[in-house]
């Protein structure tokens, strides 16, 4: 099926926090407007050529590609899930403006309307056809036309909104109901010589204490960066991210995404891809005959995403095989050409001692029926409590420990 369009049960643009109103209000005041035009797509395939001229000449993070979603589609998506592409046109010309790849699935007996993204896009952003800029007047009209054709739902929760996608102001993030979440992402620009690079972009406080890392890694048999550049080096150093990754998480007590084998699959088949699309790209660091560490990559246009690291700690007493491996890559991405170094969502300390960027991430999170605000309000308190708990060290700490015990005790022996 190309494409559908279905009135939605309720509109929020412009009102209170949880506060829904008849499609005949907000609904009717975009489209009257006159500037915009939406269309909803039920199949990736229909929207294929414009997602592809998008994410070539327009604006998106590397989590947008479409051959990223489309292997979210084939393996991740849940079985009562619909997909609803929206595609939004400029109503006085015809031509698209925007394309937000959303889902619809069931969840705890009612319907919820999010990302198309089931635990492996970091960012929310929709693909934007050019670098105009958009105001909250603008936004809010394009979400109304959005809003009047998706299939009836009962809340709306989308995450990862980041506040700008290449330097334009991201649509979502300046919508009436979206807020700052707990959540918040890292990056670091690059510019200038590759040799210099690291010296001049990152922390002397780290820049030292990598140098350090470097030649003890060196003096354990050699030191090597290994780009997985064919199917065999694929399976290999892929393999032994796996390893490591669930290792270590298993040792912390942590949960990791990469513990299901479907999610195992995609990451699998995205590398595998990368050797022909370049989308993707993995790395292992070799000290001597270890492989101390391992990082997958998104790539997209000037931007190295960082999206899922692996260190064996063990290998070289006294060494951080992962900050090792993202110096030896910005090193690398900058003689390739990356003005950008993506290293993702998390409030992991190492970000900061690099010398990284932080921005807060957006989130839409509100109730259209008396159902979904129920269940909005208590991911908010929930939220609110991760907060709380999150900036109070001695409280973080004991939650902490509570988990991984229990983790522990779950896992399988």
């Amino acid at each position: 099926m190309a494409s559908q369009a279905m009135p939605m049960a309720a509109v929020t643009t412009g009102l209170a926090e949880d506060e829904a109103a008849p499609p005949s209000a907000a609904g009717a005041a975009g489209a009257a407007s006159g500037a915009y035009e939406a269309r909803l797509h039920t199949s990736l395939e229909a929207v294929k050529p414009l997602w592809l001229r998008l994410e070539t000449t327009g604006v998106c993070t590397g989590h947008q590609h479409f051959a990223w979603a489309e292997g979210i589609v084939e393996r991740l998506v849940p079985p009562r899930a619909e997909l609803a592409i929206v595609e939004v046109r400029d109503a006085a010309t015809g031509e698209p403006v925007m394309l937000l790849p959303l889902m619809r699935r069931r969840a705890f007996q009612h319907w919820v309307i999010e990302w198309l993204s089931c635990g492996v896009c970091d960012y929310s952003a929709p693909l934007l056809a050019d670098t105009t800029s958009w105001t909250r007047q603008s936004a809010e009209a394009a979400w109304a036309a959005v809003l009047c054709v998706l299939p009836p739902a009962d809340r709306i929760h989308i995450v990862g909104i980041p506040k700008e996608v290449g330097g334009v102001a991201n649509p979502l993030a300046l919508l009436s109901p979206a807020r700052d979440s707990i959540h918040s992402h890292y990056g670091i620009a690059m510019d200038g010589d590759a040799e210099t690079v690291v010296k001049r972009i990152c922390r002397p406080s780290f820049v030292k204490a990598l140098n350090k890392d470097l030649r003890r890694l060196d003096r354990n048999g050699g030191l090597a960066l290994v780009e997985a550049d064919t199917p065999a080096l694929v399976d290999s150093i892929f393999g032994r991210l796996i390893e490591m990754r669930l290792s270590r998480f298993r040792e912390l007590g942590r949960f990791d995404l990469l513990a299901q084998p479907r999610v195992v699959d995609f990451y699998r088949d995205a590398a595998h891809r990368g050797l022909t699309d370049g989308s993707v790209r993995i790395f292992g660091l070799r000290a001597g005959d270890a492989m101390v560490a391992v990082q997958y990559l998104a790539v997209h246009l000037g931007t190295l995403h960082a999206l899922l690291v692996a260190i064996d700690q063990g290998a070289v007493p006294n060494v951080s095989p992962g900050l090792c491996i993202m110096g030896e890559l910005i090193r690398w991405g900058r003689g390739q050409g990356f003005d950008y170094f993506d290293l993702s969502v998390g409030n992991q300390s190492y970000k900061e001692h690099m010398g990284a960027v932080k921005s807060v991430l957006s989130e839409l999170c509100y109730g259209i029926t008396l159902k979904g605000v129920a269940a909005s309000g208590a991911i908010k308190y929930r939220g609110k409590g991760v907060a709380f708990v999150r900036d109070n060290p001695r409280l973080f700490k004991v939650a902490q420990e509570v988990m991984q015990r229990w983790r522990r005790l779950r896992a399988p022996r």
